[in-house]
């Protein structure tokens, strides 16, 4: 079995992923999809999967276009999916 990866490595994934993002679509970002997506990047920090669930729930909603963005973004993609698959 392999050993897990120390917590300090997956909050420099959860910043990379989303500092690549914020590369991506920063500039396309107002006051509330930028909440959004700090909050968004709180929770996938917390591994805090209700946080997760309602963040994501909200994009879709209010910023369908980020939502997307997120979806097709490959490093936060992968780093939600992840989270997911472990049941956060």
């Amino acid at each position: 079995m392999a050993d897990k990866p120390p917590a300090d490595d997956h909050a420099a994934r959860v910043d990379d992923s989303f500092d690549a993002l914020h590369a991506t679509v920063g500039d396309r970002l107002d006051d509330s999809s930028r909440a959004a997506v700090d909050r968004l990047r709180e929770a996938a920090g917390a591994k805090d999967g209700d946080a997760l669930r309602r963040q994501l729930t909200e994009l879709r909603e209010n910023h369908g276009w980020l939502y997307k963005e997120l979806a097709a973004h490959p490093k936060v993609a992968t780093l939600l999916d992840e989270l997911a698959l472990l049941g956060f």
